[in-house]
């Protein structure tokens, strides 16, 4: 299987032209800076940039990157940076929600195995019990105190609340936009980043 055809979820690929009288070596040098990070390793070998990354900052403005490739290609129209960049955050967060659906439908399965004991009583067991009387403290009625209320077979009761597979939907829900939002948005930040070191700005 061809991984160029899935590898899109975790790697950032994209161009950008140099200004006409702006050269390879000045290029790279505007750049540096970005690579000067605490936990940051870069390699440069004559039009190509290499860099990897481990237990970077918060701060570090490419923080979201765990190593990439920047080349610097000489065409028609001009010199052309190309970069090439990988995250593991990107990943994790579009796995995330298939953990998470799994984990729902588990909750579900499981749920229907696990039946109430009340379930297997009968009907005639079932209408007996709730017509008897529910017993008061003599005390309370003394008081004067409301009988207690009969529970409400209708009212989702604790073991089922406890398998319930919302939890895992929410935050499958929660991970899937955190992906959408973090591919797109951090295409765009990068993309900006370099074109603002190569212009100087």
């Amino acid at each position: 299987m061809n991984l160029r055809f899935i590898d899109w979820i975790w790697h950032v690929r994209g161009s950008l032209a140099l200004a006409p009288d702006q050269s390879g070596d000045d290029a790279f040098d505007r750049l540096r800076p970005l690579f000067r990070q605490t936990g940051t390793s870069h390699e440069r070998n004559s039009d190509r940039l290499v860099f990897q990354k481990k237990d970077q900052a918060a701060q570090d403005k490419m923080s979201v990157f765990d190593g990439g490739v920047l080349r610097i290609e000489k065409g028609l129209a001009g010199s052309v940076l190309h970069y090439h960049l990988t995250s593991r955050a990107l990943l994790f967060c579009f796995l995330a929600p298939l953990l998470f659906l799994a984990f729902a439908q588990l909750t579900v399965v499981l749920g229907k195995f696990e039946k109430p004991a009340t379930q297997t009583e009968s009907k005639s067991a079932k209408s007996a019990r709730d017509d008897a009387a529910l017993p008061m403290n003599f005390i309370d009625k003394a008081l004067g105190a409301p009988a207690p209320e009969k529970k409400d077979p209708k009212k989702p009761k604790e073991k089922d609340k406890k398998h319930s597979p919302t939890p895992g939907y929410v935050f499958a829900g929660i991970f899937a936009s955190l992906y959408v939002v973090g591919r797109i948005l951090e295409d765009r930040l990068v993309r900006s980043l370099f074109r603002k070191k190569l212009l100087g700005s």
